[in-house]
């Protein structure tokens, strides 16, 4: 028997909840239904599993317990219509989900079905985000929170809001056409972004990296370029998530410790995934003609001038500077400010950054966003300034919830004041 169920059940789920409640959803047509029969299968997971140990696909076994659930639930509605007929009640007879319209753009893909079902447009912007990285990331109402940098409380009533919305609004597990596609693809893509971004630099937990959701949400992106391909940003995501990805085997040492990107060793990134990057970049480039780059098309720009730099000393740091500067134009946010101040770091030296990160002492969103600290004190180091620097650094450690973000924080903190 396994000797620790529950801590493996806890793992097993994390990975695969998103894809059992894209599969149930599949079947009842609600994601808020899925996610309850998937919760009911976690239930009898912990009833068994400490009974009869693990099985040998912990991920099948929620997937066939939540679809057996499901399939209970359309049968006792089949039912249930079938005696409401008997006594002259006009309700359908079958409660099977309807045949979707053949179409050459049909997205044969339960998760992405998921994106796009939760993305629907009677939610509010914020509202899709936080159900989607709920029900596809499997992310915590305080990871979304971290994420989006704001109270938790708000997440939470978000999440249940959009829930009811979506049952009171009797909105089906759908594949958009046409213009309601184009109409939920920002939020679309911003969820798969955020998604990806949980699994590169986890804000909780033990692990540095969630490899899982990373794949995930590269997989999904180059779906969706697959599927809308005249669509520029579709393919600046796509090739943001390649280039990032690209480095994944150097982010972490022997026992899992974060290695900065300054030390890492570049004959182990991914040399496939940058030559993806890069030709997904030149279709975004391609597609956009003489308009203006989006978001994504411009942060996969900066993200290419790493990918192509032989060291760290051979970055291009004045294009990205420049490029954060477009980005900053384009979406105003703090942490694109926050990013902006290190490439100015790297192209004007440590004193201008060091303004602009001061100036951005007083966002709210930044309050407790622990890279702002952590960003500061390395200013401050190669200022010069240990004391101030070790301060920064314990700061910074005392914000993150990742347990080896915290460890490389406090040791940099202890090399500040040597």
């Amino acid at each position: 028997m396994e000797p620790q169920p529950t801590a493996a059940l806890e793992t097993v789920f994390r990975l695969e909840s998103p894809r059992v409640i894209a599969g149930v959803a599949r079947l009842v047509r609600d994601v808020g239904i899925a996610e309850e029969l998937t919760q009911d299968a976690l239930v009898a997971a912990l009833e068994q599993w400490p009974r009869d140990g693990v099985p040998d696909n912990p991920g099948a076994w929620l997937m066939t317990t939540a679809r057996r659930r499901a399939v209970d639930l359309i049968r006792r509605r089949e039912t249930y219509a079938r005696k409401l007929a008997e006594i002259g009640r006009d309700l359908p007879a079958s409660a099977a989900p309807p045949e979707e319209p053949a179409d050459p753009e049909d997205i044969d893909d339960d998760l992405l079905r998921l994106v796009f079902t939760a993305c629907h447009p009677v939610l509010s912007a914020e509202a899709r985000i936080a159900l989607t990285l709920r029900l596809l990331g499997g992310l915590t109402t305080p990871e979304i929170a971290r994420a989006r940098l704001v109270p938790e409380p708000t997440v939470a009533q978000r999440i249940v809001r959009a829930k009811r919305t979506l049952a009171r609004k009797n909105i089906a597990f759908e594949v958009p056409y046409g213009p309601d596609r184009a109409a939920r693809l920002g939020s679309v893509l911003e969820v798969i972004y955020l998604i990806f971004n949980e699994g590169y630099a986890a804000t909780a937990g033990d692990d540095w990296l969630r490899p899982a959701l990373c794949e995930d949400a590269l997989r999904l992106a180059r779906v969706l370029s697959a599927l809308m391909p005249k669509e520029p940003e579709v393919h600046g995501l796509t090739a943001l998530l390649e280039f990032q990805s690209s480095r994944t085997a150097a982010r972490t040492g022997p026992d899992g410790e974060p290695v900065l990107l300054k030390d890492q060793n570049r004959h182990r990134w991914n040399r496939l995934l940058i030559a993806r990057g890069i030709t997904a970049l030149g279709h975004a480039r391609a597609t956009t003609g003489s308009g203006a780059p989006g978001p994504y098309v411009l942060q996969a720009a900066i993200a290419a001038c790493h990918a192509t730099a032989h060291t760290y000393e051979e970055t291009d740091w004045p294009r990205i500077a420049a490029l954060y500067g477009l980005l900053a134009a384009r979406v105003p946010s703090p942490v694109v400010e926050l990013n902006r101040a290190v490439a100015v770091s790297m192209a004007e030296g440590p004193a201008p950054a060091l303004a602009l990160v001061d100036a951005l002492a007083a966002e709210r969103a930044l309050r407790d966003y622990h890279l702002l600290p952590s960003v500061r004190g390395d200013l401050l180091l190669r200022l010069d300034r240990g004391g101030e620097a070790r301060a920064e650094f314990e700061r910074a450690a005392s914000l993150t919830r990742n347990e080896r973000e915290r460890a490389l924080l406090l040791r940099r903190a202890r090399e500040a004041a040597d």
